[in-house]
């Protein structure tokens, strides 16, 4: 009887001692080291990608956000401003690029509700921006799959140049050659394909506008 209570405790102690290393490496050196390697080498990825603006956060190259007129009391969301590049819609409604309501809108293809949007976002670029419907980028009228994405094609980016250089009062070229500027190339030179972060561009914008 002892013994076998004696085999029992040594189990339970060896058990114990392993609980107790593992919690040390996984819990404590691992999350410790990786913080390290990421502080010592990526500490801007690490923190954020946080923009700032005279030394003060003002966004973060990761999330979007809206460029909007101030919303009216009529309004649910707000209208977008001519002097800014606008971001591809978010899936999170009137709540913007709140990272809370993250997701998808989960509508396919044929789902007469996503069609029916999808045609209104259209029309509505278009006239926003002064160009045919047929030449509005797909990624003007659909949001990604997290509704969050910062990112547009550079075709959605150049198709907003006139717009907002004459909002704006600058040269067409000089706008033009800042989204130029900002063209990101595939991940790994083939992965994904080309973006424009629009929220790095509109800050750099406003630097271009002060020049």
């Amino acid at each position: 009887m002892l013994g076998s209570l004696a085999h029992v405790v040594r189990h339970h102690l060896a058990a114990l001692r392993m609980l107790l290393v593992f919690t040390v490496i996984t819990g404590i050196a691992y999350p410790l080291a990786v913080t390290g390697i990421a502080q010592g080498i990526f500490p801007h990825q690490a923190n954020g990608s946080v923009i700032n603006d005279n030394r003060r956060p003002v966004a973060s190259a990761l999330i979007g956000q809206n460029f909007g007129l101030p919303l009216r009391k009529d309004q649910t969301t707000p209208a977008p401003d001519p002097r800014w590049f606008q971001p591809r819609p978010s899936a999170a409604g009137s709540t913007g690029y709140d990272a809370s309501s993250s997701g998808a809108s989960n509508l396919g293809p044929n789902n007469t509700t996503l069609v029916k949007t999808i045609a209104q976002r259209r029309a509505a670029v278009a006239a926003f921006d002064g160009v045919r419907p047929s030449s509005v980028p797909a990624d003007a009228v659909t949001a990604s799959g997290s509704g969050l994405d910062p990112d547009i094609s550079p075709a959605y980016a150049y198709e907003q140049v006139n717009r907002v250089a004459k909002a704006r009062g600058l040269g067409p070229a000089a706008v033009r050659g800042l989204v130029a500027a900002h063209v990101s190339g595939r991940q790994l030179g083939f992965l994904g394909q080309e973006s424009v972060n629009v929220v790095r561009l509109n800050h750099d914008l406003a630097a271009l506008k002060q020049r």
